[in-house]
């Protein structure tokens, strides 16, 4: 078990500023006046409602946007009974842009104009994310630890079981057979490739920016045939007969979307396929929050349709795009609950804070999947249309 330094994680106690008192009353009113746009009231009865603990929670949110907001809660300002319903009624009345509106668009604009997800700064979210600890992620997800959105709509009915359906899922769609070579771009802690290996019998390169994810996976496939590599995915070699990224994607960055799809077209069969699964917004360059920025996924930002199909154009045929993100707030219910119920274990190697960011990152992602504003997308491609039309088995 990794035991962490508080002192040196950005989610340790931060220095509070003095309140200002003569705005405090003008910042209660106004963030209480955006709240009720929202029908969540301050200190109210409903379990969507904010229970205030910290009147400097209002000036915060003002000046800061979601990233004061974010921290207000983690230092304990403010507590909600129901995050995913607050935030799923915070998003739909479109409040994060009318509170800091030009925070956010400068925030947009910069993740327009700049590249953070160039060669230099590919291990940063393996570090920062990945690494902080195996036994962390492991009390939190599936047996077989899969970080990304299991598939309910197979009538599963436990988060293994999801799970071990959104594998299936992608067998069937790739058509794997035996013998097969498959490039699993973003591995995990080898899961996927695990399961692809036993339940296929498909040969299997799995490619990770975190050493965490890359030791374990190797010691959970261990006997069979899966090479796990640490290994920006920019670097890849070789001829596959089937590519596919799960929950990747995420990280890849606008600016490299036809460098990605250069990559997978690269290391593809002419008659392979391409399945990239990955979390999507509704509007372009919306899919970045501070908040999540500086605490959970640095130099990460979610695609939307357009420029999704705009990167897939010229390298691939689309042959399947499903949509089943409504599916991605049970799972991280689920993931919540795990936490929750292992907390007494994890407790001594996490400070409280990291508890409550955690909790409010997995159960506010939670809210905008409820809301509807982030999806959760399968794509299934071919380099050049598949003969007679593709027919997924779903």
């Amino acid at each position: 078990m990794r035991r962490m330094d508080p002192a040196h994680q950005p989610y340790a106690q931060r220095p509070v500023p003095a309140p200002q008192r003569p705005l405090a009353r003008v910042a209660q009113v106004r963030v209480a006046g955006l709240l009720a746009q929202a029908e969540v009231v301050v200190n109210g009865d409903a379990p969507w409602d904010l229970q205030v603990h910290d009147e400097r929670l209002y000036s915060q949110t003002l000046l800061r946007g979601s990233l004061g907001f974010g921290e207000a809660y983690m230092d304990g300002w403010w507590d909600c009974a129901d995050l995913p319903e607050l935030f799923c009624r915070l998003v739909r009345a479109r409040l994060g842009a009318r509170v800091s509106p030009l925070v956010t668009a400068a925030f947009s604009l910069d993740s327009h104009l700049f590249n953070h997800q160039g060669k230099r700064r590919a291990f940063e979210i393996g570090q920062y994310h990945y690494d902080i600890g195996n036994d962390l992620y492991t009390a939190m997800l599936d047996r077989r630890m899969i970080y990304s959105c299991a598939y309910w709509g197979s009538r599963a009915q436990t988060l293994d079981e999801a799970q071990e359906a959104k594998l299936e899922l992608i067998g069937h769609k790739l058509d794997l057979r035996p013998g097969m070579a498959v490039l699993d771009i973003g591995c995990g802690w080898g899961g996927t490739a695990q399961y692809l290996a036993e339940r296929f019998g498909v040969t299997v390169v799995g490619v990770t920016v975190s050493a965490e994810q890359a030791r374990l996976a190797s010691e959970r496939c261990r006997g069979l045939p899966v090479e796990i590599r640490l290994q920006d995915y920019r670097r890849v070699r070789g001829v596959f007969d089937r590519v596919l990224s799960v929950g990747m994607f995420e990280h890849v960055g606008y600016r490299n979307y036809q460098t990605f799809m250069e990559v997978a077209r690269r290391c593809l069969v002419p008659d392979g396929l391409l399945l990239l699964q990955t979390i999507g917004a509704n509007v372009a360059y919306s899919g970045r929050d501070a908040w999540i920025e500086r605490y959970v996924f640095p130099n990460s930002v979610l695609p939307s349709p357009r420029l999704l199909s705009a990167a897939i154009e010229g390298h691939f045929v689309l042959e399947d795009w499903q949509n089943f993100g409504a599916d991605y707030e049970r799972t991280l219910r689920c993931w919540h609950a795990n936490i929750e119920g292992a907390w007494e274990h994890l407790g001594d190697c996490y400070p409280e804070r990291f508890r409550r960011m955690w909790r409010y990152y997995l159960l506010s992602c939670a809210g905008t999947f409820r809301a509807r504003v982030n999806q959760l997308w399968q794509l299934v491609l071919s380099p050049a249309g598949v003969g007679g039309g593709y027919c997924p088995r779903r």
